[in-house]
């Protein structure tokens, strides 16, 4: 990764079809389930729901979608590296990002099968307050929370 710089931009349209393959294979992998939504639902969620409560930011290398985070400053709805760029960084600058824009506390679910992200979250100071299931692809949830010291 040394080689390639990252660059942490802001969402921008013409990039849709790069970060719904990169969140669906992310996603995929992490769960061990294909996405419930069509390709095209899910590009019509990214361009026009998630923008509604949500700033979108993502990571790329060489023009190339390699992470994606939507946030706003109480609660992370999505964070998602691509499978080939997991462990080198990115969702840590991403994550980072955040934290800085917050107000101090910030909340996020993760699914329970996916202990990478778990790992990951509690390293970075979330701690568990809740579980449940209530997601459209009917997995059991983990709950986090993120207090700044």
């Amino acid at each position: 990764m040394n080689q390639h710089q990252i660059i942490i931009t802001q969402y921008n349209p013409k990039y849709a079809e790069q970060t719904v393959k990169m969140w669906r294979d992310s996603k995929e992998q992490a769960i061990g389930q294909k996405e419930i939504h069509s390709f095209e639902n899910h590009v019509y969620f990214l361009n026009t729901i998630l923008p509604e409560q949500f700033q979108i930011n993502l990571a790329l290398i060489d023009d190339r979608v390699v992470g994606m985070i939507a946030s706003n400053e109480t609660e992370i709805s999505q964070l998602y590296i691509h499978i080939d760029y997991q462990g080198m960084g990115i969702g840590q600058t991403l994550l980072d990002k955040v934290k800085a824009k917050s107000n101090g506390r910030l909340t996020l679910y993760t699914f329970e099968v996916n202990e990478n992200a778990q790992r990951f979250y509690e390293k970075n100071g979330f701690k568990i307050i809740g579980r449940g299931h209530e997601n459209e692809e009917n997995l059991p949830d983990i709950q986090y929370e993120w207090i700044s010291k």
